[in-house]
């Protein structure tokens, strides 16, 4: 019989999913356009801040591809990537839209991806 064990990273992924979930998670940045936009390096760092604070591990590498525009309901796809090269899906949501200031929920899904071979 044989038996999967976790990576530590990929261990350290589930803890902060986890960790994420149970005591969710959010941000929020101010941006200088009139369309409130917030670029995906922003994004990417603000995700990755929100995380670490949240789940008290330290701050993981996360990519998002898109900009994220701030209007309530807008969504954009993050990923974190472990050392490892395995990947937790990270959702981030718009909650509120107050001139050029974007409220958004940072919510990791609850498995995380195993490297590529």
């Amino acid at each position: 019989m044989r038996k999967s064990r976790l990576s530590a990273a990929t261990w350290t992924l589930s803890v902060a999913a986890a960790g994420v979930l149970l005591i969710g998670c959010s941000g929020s940045v101010s941006v200088g356009d009139t369309d409130p936009k917030v670029s995906k390096e922003k994004l990417s760092d603000t995700v990755a801040e929100q995380l670490a604070k949240s789940t008290g591990q330290p701050k993981p590498d996360i990519t998002c591809p898109k900009d994220l525009v701030g209007k309530v309901g807008n969504t954009a796809r993050c990923t974190l990537t472990a050392s490892d090269g395995s990947t937790l899906g990270v959702t981030v949501k718009v909650s509120k839209v107050d001139g050029k200031n974007v409220d958004f929920d940072i919510k990791a899904d609850d498995t995380p991806s195993p490297a590529a071979s």
